[in-house]
């Protein structure tokens, strides 16, 4: 076996391990409280705010650790909303915090699901982008500027796009910094339009002139990326 085989060996067992790890780390939590799962599951396709901020509440000094892991979990999975959770967050710990946590939970959740998605799709990924052409366009951009502006989107399903950068052969670093940077902008108007849509009578006036800003900025954006493409084609 040649050097290279054998640090592919070595890396592979170490993705591995981890991947052991952190469903050995998932599974103790449902060992230790078998309600938590289906608790969060509830709550997250209900929408239930109330509920949320109640069940948080709950654990008293422990609610941020708490807030946090759901947040890293919901991400995970992907396929789960995680604006009741960031709305939550932004009401129990105020606006900074509350996007603090969401953004840094979020984050965190959507690289570990990148990896996972590498690790155990890696050469089926390679073999999807080779016969679509489609997704070997998009494997040419394979940048963080590509997903910091996927991520900058208020709202977008993150298991999508998650999904779309594992396929590619983006590496994992430009996949970190993207998405720390996108992620940013759009938790923190998830967590503002959350807690301003609840307290809609002390704060009208924000949201009316967040909504159109954002409204606006994106607008532009729009706008820009269009004029951009009918040039490039016009050349």
């Amino acid at each position: 076996m040649n050097k290279a085989d054998l640090e592919e060996k070595q890396e592979r067992r170490m993705r591995y391990g981890f991947l052991a790890l952190l469903l050995l780390v998932l599974g103790g939590i449902h060992f230790m409280d078998p309600a938590f799962y289906p608790t969060v599951y509830q709550l997250s396709k209900s929408g239930d705010l109330g509920g949320t901020i109640t069940y948080l509440r709950g654990f008293g000094v422990y609610a941020v650790f708490v807030s946090f892991f759901i947040d890293v979990v919901i991400n995970i999975v992907g396929f789960l909303p995680s604006i009741f959770i960031s709305t939550a967050n932004g009401l129990i710990f105020g606006l900074f915090w509350g996007t603090m946590i969401s953004w840094l939970a979020e984050t965190l959740g959507v690289m570990i699901s990148f990896w996972v998605m590498r690790v155990l799709f890696r050469s089926l990924a390679k073999r999807v982008i080779e016969q679509s052409k489609t997704l070997t366009a998009l494997d040419s951009y394979d940048s963080w500027q590509a997903v910091a502006a996927a991520r900058a989107i208020p709202y977008m399903p993150n298991g999508l796009v998650t999904a779309i950068c594992a396929l590619s052969g983006m590496s994992f670093r430009s996949h970190m910094a993207g998405s720390l940077l996108g992620k940013l902008p759009s938790v923190a108007l998830e967590v503002i339009v959350g807690h301003d849509v609840v307290h809609l009578g002390e704060h009208s006036l924000r949201l009316t002139i967040i909504i159109i800003v954002v409204s606006a900025v994106y607008g532009a954006v729009w706008w820009y990326m269009k004029k951009r493409k009918q040039r490039e084609r016009d050349i």
